[in-house]
């Protein structure tokens, strides 16, 4: 296991789509391993692979609380098919826009079908947390930011300060 870094905005390849994984090989398993390592360092509930620079439909998760079991999920190219009509306001932040988090609407279930690590397709109905942070993570995948569902000024203002910063770094 290696603990990798986390791409932070304004990364040009947090924009990118990833492609689908073909074979769930030995490369692929170790991405997995890395992605819950550097995850659960972070702190975090979820981590898509472009998060650490690698493109591919990868998500893991665990939204156990600090007092439970750890429950760690693997998505490997997780597909949205469905999602209701009703809403779910929830306070969201990101890995890749450290403390940021602003309120996101979001349809409050949704129908995920992916691929689990033995190669077995499942579809599986979310709501709550899980649906929230499943379509926050399937959203990386496609290049999109949860920055991208509130307002244009305020996307703007975060955006700017995250430029700033980096700059400022450099």
């Amino acid at each position: 296991m290696a603990l990798r870094d986390i791409l932070i905005l304004p990364d040009k390849r947090l924009r990118q789509v990833s492609k689908p994984v073909g074979k769930i090989d030995a490369a692929t398993k170790q991405l997995i391993e890395d992605m819950f390592e550097t995850m659960y360092a972070a702190p975090g509930i979820g981590l898509a692979a472009i998060q650490i620079g690698e493109p591919v439909r990868v998500v893991t998760m665990d939204l156990a609380k600090k007092d439970e079991p750890k429950q760690p999920q693997v998505f490997i190219n997780p597909e949205l098919t469905w999602s209701s009509e009703a809403k779910n306001t929830h306070e969201e932040g990101c890995l890749s826009i450290p403390e940021f988090y602003e309120e996101v609407d979001r349809p409050a279930e949704v129908k995920i079908k992916y691929t689990d690590l033995q190669g077995e397709q499942h579809e599986i109905a979310a709501d709550g947390l899980l649906a929230t942070c499943i379509q926050h993570e399937v959203d990386h995948l496609n290049g999109v930011l949860f920055i991208d569902h509130i307002s244009k000024l305020k996307r703007d203002r975060v955006v700017k300060k995250f430029t700033k910063q980096l700059k400022r770094a450099e």
